[in-house]
């Protein structure tokens, strides 16, 4: 996982995920009206085959240009993978996130770190989700792209599912911009991932704490010059809670 910079948005809209591990899709968006107007731009699930082909393609581009190996071809479905992708007005793909479930199969971080996932799950196999599969488009992503899906996958893990914690597995240049901009720790050494063939250092974020951040900074860009921090870029209060209402009444219909 990696940030990259490019120019701000003007408002987005949420078109969510909901339900279970099953992964169904909703009908309605949400407008955000938080920010100067720059590039409009929808946080999307990617299931239809069009979003999430682009997001692949989009995560394929910047791997290959990281030097990284991919294992799943552009386009493969990956079931236990909730993939949210940042779409402009125009169609493009400005960033895509996934959420990888605690299922039976296990997290990509359990391959190159499973003593530290062990310790991170405890006796009572505590409830640990990844976020995998960042890519942003380096010429039109900004950090409210990149804030906007990370809320959206933080609402999916944590206040949809209950996950209490977020692991991630980032190159270890990249390791000081998630401990200074989301407050992520160190879980490990430098080791290989082999599944891209790179080096990584696992990370954890409690989402509890990601909550708190969250309630103080959210919705406040204008903070961003006095904290080093990319909470501020977050919905506000006000917005996460009409957000969360709108999945809440999503997952009633689809269940």
């Amino acid at each position: 996982m990696q940030p990259d910079s490019a120019v701000p948005l003007h408002q987005a809209g949420l078109q969510a995920l909901v339900g279970s591990h099953a992964l169904r899709s909703a009908a309605h968006s949400v407008a955000l009206h938080e920010y100067p107007a720059v590039v409009p731009f929808l946080i999307n699930s990617a299931l239809s085959e069009r979003h999430r082909v682009d997001a692949s393609r989009l995560v394929h581009h910047r791997y290959v240009q990281r030097g990284y190996r991919r294992e799943h071809p552009v386009g493969e479905r990956e079931m236990n993978v909730l993939t949210l992708s940042a779409t402009a007005e125009d169609g493009r793909t400005l960033g895509t996130l996934g959420i990888r479930f605690d299922l039976a199969e296990g997290l990509s971080a359990d391959g190159a770190f499973p003593h530290e996932m062990e310790m991170l799950r405890g006796p009572h196999g505590r409830e640990i989700c990844e976020f995998t599969q960042l890519a942003l488009d380096p010429q039109a992503a900004s950090k409210q792209v990149l804030a906007a899906l990370f809320h959206t996958a933080y609402l999916h893990a944590y206040r949809m599912q209950g996950i209490e914690l977020l692991v991630i597995e980032v190159n270890p240049r990249h390791v000081p911009y998630y401990r200074r901009m989301l407050d992520f720790k160190i879980c490990s050494e430098v080791r290989t991932n082999l599944h891209v063939h790179a080096p990584a250092v696992l990370m954890s974020l409690e989402l509890a704490h990601a909550e708190q951040q969250i309630a103080r900074l959210g919705g406040h860009p204008h903070m961003a010059h006095h904290v080093r921090s990319l909470y501020p870029w977050f919905f506000s209060p006000e917005r996460e809670a009409a957000v969360l209402q709108l999945l809440h009444e999503e997952q009633r219909l689809a269940s």
